[in-house]
């Protein structure tokens, strides 16, 4: 099992009811799996997220490693 580190931002922070959280997920697990565990998409809908691990954009398909620091970024409003 790794472990990884989860930030939450803005609604998916509310949906969680956390600002960080720690999960253990197994190797070879990738960012639209782990968001998939965290929000199921059944009870919340689809919601577009831009997904960062140790704070560079990636590609929803990649994996995640031990120690990595995982956020998904809902979009914005404002002005």
């Amino acid at each position: 099992m790794l472990t990884i580190h989860l930030r939450h931002f803005a609604a998916l922070r509310e949906r969680r009811g956390a600002e960080r959280e720690t999960l253990q997920v197994e190797p070879g697990t990738t960012l639209r799996a782990v968001y998939g565990t965290l929000f199921d998409p059944v009870e919340h809908g689809p919601l577009p997220v831009a997904c960062l691990r140790n704070r560079s954009q990636v590609d929803p398909d990649t994996a995640v490693t031990e120690g990595d620091e995982i956020a998904f970024l809902p979009p914005f409003g404002g002005g």
